[in-house]
């Protein structure tokens, strides 16, 4: 599948959007268990689609062999070198990182409290969540941070509280699993 540019605002990934990048020369999508998820893309400035790839779009494309696409939010776009952009985005889960939660208590399991993270949110949340891990605790935020930020890398965090587990950003869902993938010995 060639990578396919969206429009700021897609929520859905269903049609061509604004087009297949068919001139592509590489993309490469870089995943940290628990850290970076970005995908890099090198396209020339003579591609069908070089005009319309802007800050903030969406680069639809496939991070492995055995995943299903994703949405890559644009938020570099370095100047053209010998007739080459590469262009630079991260996983629409980033996105976590400009919806803030206001503070909240009570939260009595993980996945109460992912929950709690999507309902307190002081903005729009278009992110749904799931988990694996059955762990009890007692959660709460008390003073006001982004939703991307109390997932894991801080104190506080659900992984601090909740011990350790692994991400899974899939589109508009968060997954927490306990582990992710399988021991094939």
């Amino acid at each position: 599948m060639k990578p396919i540019l969206f429009p700021s605002d897609a929520t859905t990934f269903t049609t061509q959007g604004l087009g297949a990048l068919t001139d592509t020369l590489s993309c490469i999508v870089t995943e940290e268990r628990n850290g970076q998820y970005e995908l890099v893309l090198q396209y020339p400035i003579t591609g069908i689609h070089f005009e319309d790839i802007q800050d903030r779009c969406l680069i639809y494309a496939i991070p492995s062999p055995h995943r299903s696409a994703q949405p890559f939010r644009i938020y570099k776009i370095d100047s053209p070198i010998n007739g080459i952009i590469t262009v630079h985005a991260q996983h629409i889960s980033y996105d976590l990182s400009g919806i803030p939660v206001r503070p909240f208590t009570g939260a009595v399991s993980c996945s109460d409290a992912l929950q709690k993270l999507i309902d307190n949110s002081v903005v729009s949340n278009p992110f749904t969540i799931w988990t694996d891990k059955y762990v009890l605790g007692d959660y709460s935020v008390t003073r006001p941070q982004s939703c991307r930020a109390l997932l894991g890398g801080s104190e506080g965090s659900i992984l601090d509280v909740f011990g350790k587990g692994e991400y899974e950003f899939d589109k508009f869902q968060i997954k927490l699993y306990v582990s992710r993938g399988s021991d094939k010995g």
